[in-house]
């Protein structure tokens, strides 16, 4: 008799249906509200900056850039008091021009010195090679696990990999556009980090799953993905809760520039853990992989 400790089969298709609803979700929302770009991808300037004077509030700033008429412009606390994160909507063709414009009226209008401790220009041709360099690497990355799951594995298993890792691309960005988030590179790096992880952990699952299709092969699909979860939950569980406990303290302790990165990968860790359990188990069942179907595949590739 084979133990299983939890019937993870009989949550596939409630699991299946909620992952639909997101996805679907998720794609409404990047359709219609659209990504928030950083200055990375749309250009513009980025200034840290810091004030002697630490009584001053966001709405004081805001008010004196808004008469440059600077374009968009964000203002927000950034670490210390008196510290302020600034990016403008660059409309000028020297970027250093503007910010000492910028620099110069703060200090009039808030009447204390000013200092740039940072200042990042990016002009819009390069920050529209940025992104589309951005999407071809998480394009290349999703290609290049597809081959490795169809060498190391068979096509089912490619194909339920690859849903997973979509899976949890688009539902992440969908909820970083609900958010309002700010997309940038560190976030392209996060979510690059994401398909790795999430990866990892289907192919720990999936490996299991075949041995247990060749070692038990009169059992249908639905129980080997059963007793092939079961096996593999404690070393899932441990590697999710340490690699989440890493990401809480960057997100808590390693301040504004990390926070956007470490969500990302937070988010990720929790859905790459529910995909590799609740997608890319179920997809096996769905193609009807059994021991037979194994057995013919590899006939086909010795052929």
């Amino acid at each position: 008799m084979i133990h299983q400790k939890i019937n993870f089969a009989s949550y596939f298709s409630k699991a299946n249906l909620l992952s639909i609803i997101l996805i679907i979700l998720s794609f409404l929302i990047i359709i219609f509200k659209g990504l928030n770009y950083g200055i990375d991808f749309k250009g513009g300037t980025l200034i840290e900056l810091r004030s002697e004077k630490k009584d001053i509030n966001i709405s004081e700033i805001r008010s004196s850039l808004n008469l440059m008429k600077l374009g968009d412009v964000s203002v927000k606390e950034f670490g210390k008091k008196g510290d302020f994160l600034i990016k403008v909507e660059e409309k000028f063709n020297d970027n250093k021009e503007v910010s000492e414009k910028i620099k110069t009226n703060l200090q009039q209008s808030l009447n204390t010195e000013i200092d740039f401790r940072r200042v990042e220009n990016v002009g819009p041709k390069v920050s529209q090679e940025l992104l589309k360099n951005g999407i071809i690497a998480i394009s290349l990355s999703l290609a290049a696990m597809l081959f490795y799951i169809w060498i190391r594995f068979e096509w089912q298993f490619s194909l339920g990999s690859i849903l997973a890792l979509f899976h949890d691309v688009i539902i992440t960005i969908g909820i970083f556009s609900l958010l309002s988030f700010e997309i940038n590179l560190s976030i392209i790096a996060a979510v690059l980090t994401i398909v790795g992880y999430s990866m990892n952990d289907t192919v720990v699952i999936y490996d299991r799953i075949r041995e247990n299709l060749f070692k038990f092969n009169n059992i249908h699909i639905s129980e080997i993905a059963n007793i092939s979860i079961n096996e593999t939950l404690s070393r899932t569980i441990i590697t999710s809760i340490t690699t989440l406990l890493a990401l809480l303290s960057i997100y808590v302790l390693g301040g504004e520039i990390l926070r956007g990165f470490s969500f990302a990968m937070i988010l990720g860790v929790i859905i790459g853990t529910y995909s590799s359990m609740f997608v890319a188990s179920p997809v096996l069942k769905l193609l009807k992989v059994s021991f037979k179907t194994l057995e013919k595949d590899d006939e086909n590739k010795v052929n």
